[in-house]
């Protein structure tokens, strides 16, 4: 299958959980290629949320912890960037906060920005996957380079057993390229 069809249909799997909220910017409404991507997932799963990613991040902790697992969706990397509070002293940190006794489990999908077929600037194209997985201790973060790798690690990041969060990188430029 190509990369975006196995995006979509690790869209669809995570929406059929009880459990899961999909929070962010283009979730329900048009804006980026994720919005095609949750075109079949339930409109009561889909949480638009203005562009406050700090916030977002927040939030997603405060619903893993009433029991959901909150998919936080940033359709950049950079984006992401101002949500780095949240995701590195607050969600990496949790378990120790808890002293071992807890993990939540929240999943956070983001994209390196597509640079074809238009070039949308510097500020939307950076992937920084090393870069956090190098700051993070108990997020775990997989780059998404083939679209073999796609299903089988949403459907991990939701299953996990440790209940630990996940960081899934995907590429803009594989959803029309693989």
């Amino acid at each position: 299958m190509a990369y975006f069809d196995e995006c979509k249909r690790a869209m669809d799997y995570l929406g059929q959980d009880p459990r899961t909220l999909f929070m962010g910017q283009s979730v329900a409404y048009k804006g980026t290629a994720i919005t095609t991507q949750l075109k079949d997932v339930p409109a009561e799963k889909k949480l638009e949320l203005p562009v406050c990613e700090e916030m977002q991040m927040g939030m997603g902790i405060g619903m893993a912890l009433e029991g959901f697992v909150p998919i936080l969706i940033y359709p950049r990397w950079n984006f992401l960037l101002l949500a780095a509070n949240q995701l590195i002293n607050h969600l990496d940190k949790f378990n120790y906060f808890t002293h071992g006794d807890k993990n939540i489990n929240v999943i956070i999908k983001v994209t390196a920005g597509s640079a074809h077929p238009l070039f949308p600037g510097h500020q939307h194209v950076g992937d920084y996957g090393d870069a956090f997985r190098m700051m993070l201790e108990q997020v775990e973060v997989i780059q998404l380079q083939e679209p073999e790798q796609v299903f089988s690690s949403y459907e991990y990041a939701l299953q996990r057993i440790d209940n630990k969060p996940t960081l899934l990188v995907e590429y803009g430029d594989y959803y029309t390229e693989k």
